[in-house]
């Protein structure tokens, strides 16, 4: 069964998608910010992404956008958010191909949402090799963007 990799600082709703998840057979790897998520993604082996847009350190789009950077172009990714400028955000991040998601979520809701972005998702969408690019950059990536913030 696929990898998903959990990014949220709040620790309930992480425990909220790591039941529901894990009782539909995903394997799952949590953090509490984009850092720690983009090292995880480096370190390979992650089929899928549901981040927390607002979190400390590095937000969902300065991870996403350091994701995509890093060559992890077919990832597919979620991002969960309470704004309510949804659709304005969608359209920000739009080339980054990311799908929005409100919160707060209906957990049957996002576990189907997880099975579709997994469905859609290519072999190639997860490349296993860690890449010259998520070398020792990743630390200096997530602190220039962590600085910006």
């Amino acid at each position: 069964m696929a990898t998903i990799l959990l990014v949220d600082d709040d620790a309930h709703i992480s425990r909220v998608m790591n039941i529901w998840l894990a009782r539909h057979g995903y394997t799952l790897s949590t953090a509490g910010n984009g850092a720690e998520g983009l090292d995880i993604v480096c370190a390979g082996g992650i089929d899928l992404v549901v981040s927390d847009l607002n979190m400390p350190v590095m937000d969902g789009v300065s991870m996403i956008q350091a994701v995509r950077e890093k060559g992890f172009t077919r990832l597919p990714i979620i991002l969960l958010t309470a704004r309510c400028d949804r659709d304005a955000i969608a359209k920000k991040i739009a080339p980054l191909h990311v799908e929005v998601y409100p919160k707060p979520f209906v957990p049957s809701r996002l576990v189907m949402e997880v099975q579709q972005r997994l469905a859609a998702s290519t072999p190639e969408a997860n490349p296993q090799a860690v890449g010259t690019a998520c070398g020792s950059e990743t630390e200096s990536v997530g602190s220039r963007i962590a600085g910006e913030s």
